[in-house]
């Protein structure tokens, strides 16, 4: 059984997919969807860390659309524009994702803020991955991956509990005295 069908028929709960060109007919099938006569969407503006930003959520109900996957209902679609107010720089990304549930469940307020928060866990997990390869990792059975994930946190919250921005370069300075350092920074020492 696949992950997002045993979420919605074993669990009783609900997915928000984001489609990616690993799954390609898929991400050309959502891609392909009529964005462009979308009515359903929402705009968010917000100004922080140094930049500006905005974003569109587009959802569209695609039930009899022959998209195939388990128990789709709508897809969404994410345009995100970035000003960094230094540099002027602009960047935006278009995401596509999917969903199982219903535009009265789901609106596109409403996925923006799940879209988000997922946002902030893959900013946690890309820190985990590029500074500790957490994705070639071969613990992969029992409660290993978790306690590793957790052990892997600690690291990460107690070097920017101790000011450090850059992990990799926080671990590099514990590494030059690895007898004393950490210790000093879990305060045991």
């Amino acid at each position: 059984m696949t992950r997002p069908k045993w979420l919605v028929e074993a669990e009783n709960a609900h997915y928000l997919m984001v489609v990616k060109g690993n799954q390609p007919r898929l991400h050309a099938a959502v891609k392909a969807l009529p964005w462009k006569e979308v009515t359903a969407r929402r705009y968010d503006r917000e100004r922080g860390d140094g930049r500006r930003s905005t974003r569109s959520i587009r959802t569209l109900t695609v039930t009899g659309l022959g998209l195939d996957f388990p128990h789709v209902v709508q897809a969404v679609k994410i345009l995100r524009h970035r000003t960094d107010l230094k540099t002027g720089k602009v960047t935006r990304q278009t995401i596509h994702a999917i969903t199982d549930m219903t535009s009265s469940q789901a609106s596109p307020q409403v996925i923006g803020r799940i879209a988000r928060a997922q946002w902030g866990v893959e900013a946690v997990h890309h820190v985990r991955d590029t500074t500790f390869a957490e994705d070639a990792s071969k613990i992969r059975t029992g409660h290993g991956p978790a306690n590793m994930a957790t052990l892997r946190n600690l690291v990460v919250n107690t070097l920017r509990d101790a000011g450090h921005h850059n992990i990799a370069a926080g671990l590099r300075e514990v590494s030059y005295t690895p007898f004393t350092r950490p210790l000093d920074l879990l305060r045991l020492a």
